[in-house]
C-alpha cells in the first residue's frame, strides 16, 4: 500500500479537483500543507495575501468569472475569523467557495492549546457545508463532499478545517480520487416539472405585459442566450438586480438595466410598475431588488424561478413558480411557450418604448456626467471609465458610492459576469481584493476595482500583493473623506445630525506610488478622460485618486434619497 501524508492528501485532492489557484495567508499550524504545496508537483498557483479576508474575497470573484470554485486557505485562530467575511459574502451570493483552515492538534483539543476554538461551530451557520477532520483517513472525503455541496442545487460556501497532527499522519493514497463533474458550477443541472412548466406558460400568456427581473442565478447558470430567447418570442422586457447585470447586453432593445433601491431609476422603476405579470428569474425578490416590497405592486402576477425551493414564493404570493436550474427552466419554458404560439413571436412594440426610457435615462446621466463642478461628481468619473475600459472589461464595486453608480448608469454590452460587487453582506474593503481574483481567473481582461475612501483603508495593504505579483488592475477611489453611504443615510432619516462618518482626506495617490504603482490624483475633471486612458491602458497596476462630491450631495441612483 502506498501512503501519503493528510497534508499531501489534501493537495492532491484539490489537483483532482482541477484546482490551479488558492488564495491564502500562512500560520504555524499550516506548516504541512504548505510544505506539501512546496514540494509536490500539482500545478497550483498559491497567491500569498496580506488578509485572510482578501483571500476570501479573491476567491469569491476568481469563481464569479471562471465557474469553477474558488479556494481560500487560512490558520487556526484568528485566521479562521478573519476569512469568515469573504465566507459569508460567498455562500450568501451563491458562489462556490471552499475555505481551508488549519487547525490545533486533535491531540490538544481541551487543553488550552493557542489558537483553540470550535472552528465547526463558528463556520456552521455560514456555510452549506463545513466539517473538521477528526482522523486522517477522512480527509479525502471530506474534500470531495465538499466540493459536491458547492457546486450542486444552489452554489455556495463549503469549510474544511484540517488538525496540525493529521497533515502529518499517513493515509492511503488509493483514497485519492475526485467527481471531475464537481470541479465546475453548476455541476448536476436539475430540469422543473412538466406540470409546472404549463402552469408558467399560462400565467405568462396571459399577460400583456410581463416583465422578467432577473439575478444572479442566471448569470451563474448559463441562462443569458436562453433568457434573450424568450423575451425575444415574447418581447418582453428584462430588467436585472444589481448582481444579475449582465443577463443581457445594456444596449439590446429589450434591456431594462437594473433595477431596485440601489441603482434603479424612475424610468426604469415606471417599467416594472406597468408590468401585469412579473417573472423572477435566479433572484430572491428581496428587499432591494422589489423596494422593499412595493414594486411591483400587490396583486400582480409573479412567476417565480429559482433552484433553492425555499426562495421560490418566500416574499410574494406567486401564480406560478418552477424550481430548477435556471437555464433548463428557461429552455423548457421556451419550447412551451413556442409550441403555444406556433412559433411567431409577439410583438408589443417593446423596442420603441424601452428605447424611450433608455434615452431619458441616458440624458438625465450625460447632463452631470459633462459637468465641470468640482469637487468631480461620480457621474464624470463613470463616463470617462467607461470610455476608456475595452469592450470586454470587468468592473468590480465596492458597495457606498460605486455600487449605485455602476448598477445604474455603467453600459456592460456583452453578456455575462463584467460586473461584480458584494451585494449580500455589503462589507467595505470588497473590490480591491476581489479585482485580484478576477484578474486570475480573466488574465485577457482589463479589471477595474472601484472603491470609496472608505474602503481603501480596510484592504490598503493588498498594494504589496498587487505589486510583488505585477497584477495590472487598475484602481479608482472616489475620495470624499467619509463614510458616504451612511452619512447619506443620516441627512435623509436623521435631519442631518452628522455623526462618527467623517475623517482625514488620504494621500491614496502618495500611498499607491509608495507600494510600487503608477498613481494619479485628479481634482480638475477636465484631466479627467486623460488620466483615466492612461491609467487603463498602462501595462501594470495602477491607481487614480478621485477628489469627488459628496455621496450625500450626490445624485446617486439610491430611491430613497432620490425624492
Amino acid at each position: 500500500m502506498t501512503t501519503i501524508t493528510g497534508a499531501e492528501a489534501a493537495v492532491r485532492m484539490l489537483q483532482h479537483h482541477g484546482v490551479k489557484h488558492i488564495f491564502g495567508l500562512c500560520g504555524d499550524t499550516s506548516l504541512p500543507f504548505y510544505d506539501a504545496l512546496h514540494r509536490l508537483d500539482h500545478g497550483i498557483d498559491h497567491i500569498l495575501t496580506r488578509d485572510e479576508r482578501s483571500a476570501a474575497y479573491m476567491a469569491d470573484a476568481y469563481a464569479r468569472v471562471t465557474g469553477r470554485p474558488g479556494i481560500c486557505e487560512g490558520p487556526s485562530g484568528g485566521g479562521a475569523t478573519y476569512i469568515l467575511p469573504g465566507v459569508i459574502e460567498a455562500n450568501e451570493s451563491s458562489v462556490a467557495l471552499l475555505s481551508i483552515t488549519s487547525d490545533v492538534p486533535v491531540t490538544a483539543r481541551g487543553r488550552y492549546p493557542l489558537t483553540e476554538l470550535d472552528q465547526k461551530a463558528l463556520f456552521r451557520p455560514l456555510t452549506k457545508w463545513n466539517a473538521v477532520a477528526d482522523h486522517v483517513t477522512q480527509i479525502p472525503h471530506l474534500f470531495r463532499t465538499a466540493f459536491r455541496a458547492i457546486t450542486t442545487g444552489r452554489p455556495g460556501a463549503a469549510h474544511i478545517g484540517l488538525p496540525y497532527d493529521l497533515q502529518k499522519q499517513d493515509l492511503d493514497a488509493g483514497q485519492i480520487w475526485a467527481q471531475i463533474e464537481h470541479s465546475r458550477f453548476p455541476a448536476f443541472r436539475t430540469a422543473p416539472d412538466p406540470d409546472l412548466v404549463a402552469s408558467a406558460a399560462d400565467v405568462i400568456l396571459a399577460a400583456k405585459r410581463p416583465v422578467f427581473v432577473c439575478g444572479g442565478g442566471a448569470i451563474l447558470s448559463g441562462a443569458t442566450a436562453e433568457l434573450i430567447a424568450l423575451a425575444t418570442l415574447l418581447d418582453a422586457p428584462v430588467a436585472s438586480t444589481v448582481s444579475g447585470h449582465g443577463v443581457i447586453p445594456d444596449n439590446h432593445a429589450l434591456a431594462v438595466g437594473v433595477v431596485g433601491a440601489n441603482g434603479g431609476t424612475d424610468q426604469t422603476r415606471d417599467v416594472i410598475a406597468d408590468a401585469d405579470t412579473v417573472v423572477f428569474i435566479g433572484c430572491r425578490a428581496g428587499s432591494t431588488t422589489t423596494e422593499h416590497g412595493t414594486v411591483p405592486a400587490p396583486g400582480v402576477p409573479i412567476v417565480h424561478i429559482d433552484i433553492d425551493p425555499m426562495v421560490v414564493g418566500a416574499n410574494y404570493r406567486i401564480e406560478a413558480g418552477l424550481v430548477g436550474d435556471a437555464r433548463l427552466c428557461l429552455t423548457a419554458l421556451a419550447a412551451e411557450i413556442a409550441r403555444r404560439l406556433d412559433g411567431t413571436p409577439r410583438n408589443a412594440d417593446t423596442a420603441t418604448r424601452l428605447h424611450a426610457m433608455r434615452h431619458a435615462k441616458r440624458t438625465g446621466f450625460e447632463r452631470l456626467a459633462q459637468s465641470t463642478e468640482t469637487p468631480i461628481r461620480p457621474e464624470r468619473v463613470l463616463a470617462a471609465i467607461q470610455k476608456a475600459l475595452p469592450a470586454d472589461g470587468i468592473v468590480v464595486a465596492d458597495p457606498g458610492t460605486p455600487c449605485p453608480y455602476f448598477s445604474g448608469y455603467f453600459d456592460f454590452e456583452s453578456t455575462g459576469r463584467r460586473f461584480i460587487t458584494n451585494r449580500a453582506h455589503g462589507a467595505l474593503g470588497f473590490s480591491l481584493s476581489a479585482a485580484i481574483g478576477a484578474w486570475y481567473g480573466a488574465q485577457d481582461k482589463k479589471v477595474v476595482a472601484a472603491m470609496g475612501d472608505g474602503s481603501f483603508g480596510f484592504t490598503v495593504g493588498e498594494l504589496e500583493t498587487i505589486v510583488r505579483k505585477n497584477i495590472p488592475v487598475t484602481l479608482v477611489v472616489f475620495s470624499n473623506a467619509s463614510f458616504g453611504w451612511i452619512k447619506a443615510s443620516q441627512k435623509d432619516g436623521y435631519g442631518q445630525r452628522y455623526f462618527s462618518v467623517d475623517f482625514t482626506r488620504t494621500d491614496h495617490a502618495r500611498i499607491a506610488e509608495a507600494y510600487g504603482l503608477k498613481a494619479w490624483t485628479v481634482r480638475d475633471p477636465v484631466e479627467l478622460d486623460a488620466v483615466m486612458r492612461a491609467a487603463i491602458a498602462h501595462d501594470g497596476p495602477t491607481l487614480v485618486d478621485v477628489i469627488s462630491q459628496p455621496l450625500e450631495e450626490s445624485a446617486v441612483p439610491v430611491s430613497r434619497w432620490m425624492g
